[in-house]
């Protein structure tokens, strides 16, 4: 069974990145014993494909939103994963609305 992790933070990437895959470096929070975790998107995906973790958010405070990967295409027939809320469309608006992680 998946473990349920709540991202509370991301890493952008440089902000002149304009493809939604690419805004997004690393996802991190805090594991229910307390310690801090943060994870490339490659790895949280992976972890999220394979059914080791289920990533949520919660906005507003109590309302939880979980986190699925998304696909989008450059153009070139490559197809790109990355992270985004079940609320998104296709920017992945409300992770890149978290804090900073330290």
């Amino acid at each position: 069974m998946a473990q349920h992790l709540r991202i509370r933070c991301v890493v952008k990437t440089d902000r002149n990145q304009t493809s939604a895959h690419e805004r997004i470096h690393s996802v991190g929070g805090a594991k229910p014993d307390g310690s801090n975790w943060k994870l490339r998107q490659d790895k949280a995906i992976s972890y999220i494909e394979d059914g080791t973790y289920v990533f949520y958010i919660e906005r507003p405070a109590g309302h939880r939103i979980d986190i699925i990967v998304a696909v989008s295409s450059d153009g070139n027939k490559s197809l790109n994963k990355y992270l985004k809320t079940m609320a998104d469309r296709e920017q992945p608006d409300k992770l890149l609305s978290l804090p900073t992680c330290p």
